[in-house]
């Protein structure tokens, strides 16, 4: 079992999406509310482009998409919705270049998985990437260039950094399990085997050539393929969990977790969530699978259980700062 993670004991990230559409103020609150792993703020109120997808395709090398009916779909050559794609990431690059030049610490930046990016963008004569195995090779030589360079050109920009990149993957049990709908919505997509997503998943994590999370909100995210990959680390939403034995399991062989325990969803009063709570839900359950716990703020970072994009900045900061102290409690307590 590993004895070191890339991480400070007790540290606390965000999942990557914040409201607004403002990202030199989403990158100052970030380094601001959680200094122990900062991460780049994702803005996806600005449009396509800046959505989850849009960015992910963005990174791709050799396979240009554009926007069609409102989805994403493979394109014949680069046009504009290409360009506004990449002209945001380079506006965020520039805005953490800029605010982050001289952070010294594990710093996470996001990008869309293969799998999800196959199940979301459409092939040029309809249906979704994910339907045709030789174009799914295709899109993760693509991916896992694009991201090789993308993680070159953030430590270029952030010499004092140890990055560390998280591939976003909500599509992915949907995938394993036979879940994708057609294009018709009246069928799925055959299930993708187990070791072929390993395969594909594990091309694109050595690729990256740093520490990689993979995250997914699912209730039934594939662990043990997670780890088998050679990801350093899980990033879950702990409130969803029902059976404990494969995240055990995981665990116990050295794989990191990004516990999501703070919600996401603004309550109707409008108050804050608690840290002593969210301390209080990781240590139950850190509890239940028999773990040393001094062993706990070393391999568990606290987190939202998903993106903020829809919430209000004022919430997402509370719960930014109910992550951080939640993160602290366990380390002191």
């Amino acid at each position: 079992m590993s004895n070191s993670w890339p991480w400070p004991p007790g540290a606390a990230t965000g999942i990557g999406s914040l409201p607004g559409t403002d990202i030199v103020e989403a990158v100052r609150i970030v380094l601001g509310e959680l200094p122990d792993l900062p991460h780049l703020p994702e803005l996806p109120a600005r449009g396509p482009g800046a959505d989850l997808i849009g960015r992910g395709a963005g990174l791709l090398v050799d396979l240009p998409v554009e926007v069609y009916a409102n989805r994403w779909r493979v394109a014949a050559r680069p046009g504009h919705d290409l360009r506004v794609a990449r002209d945001l990431l380079e506006r965020d690059l520039d805005a953490v270049t800029e605010q982050a030049a001289d952070y010294a610490g594990p710093f996470k930046v996001q990008a869309a998985g293969p799998f999800t990016l196959a199940a979301s963008i459409e092939l040029p004569a309809g249906g979704r990437l994910l339907r045709d195995p030789g174009a799914v090779r295709e899109l993760v030589e693509s991916l896992a260039e694009g991201l090789r360079g993308h993680v070159a050109e953030l430590t270029a920009r952030l010499p004092r950094a140890q990055l560390l990149l998280q591939l976003d993957e909500p599509s992915l049990p949907a995938a394993l399990a036979g879940r994708v709908p057609t294009e018709s919505g009246f069928g799925t997509l055959r299930a993708v085997e187990e070791t072929a997503a390993r395969s594909a998943l594990a091309s694109v994590i050595d690729a990256a050539g740093v520490p990689v999370i993979v995250h997914s909100c699912a209730p039934d995210v594939p662990i043990d393929l997670v780890r088998g990959a050679g990801a350093a680390a899980v990033a879950l939403d702990l409130t969803l969990l029902s059976d404990l034995d494969p995240l055990g399991e995981a665990l116990d062989a050295g794989l990191g977790l990004i516990a999501g325990v703070v919600d996401t969803r603004e309550p109707a009063n409008g108050r804050p969530p608690s840290s002593a709570q969210a301390a209080s839900r990781v240590r139950e359950v850190w509890a239940k699978l028999g773990f040393p716990a001094t062993r706990l703020p070393e391999q568990v970072v606290v987190s939202p259980t998903c993106g903020l994009a829809g919430t209000t900045m004022e919430y997402a900061r509370s719960v930014m700062k109910a992550c951080r102290d939640a993160g602290r409690r366990l380390r002191e307590e």
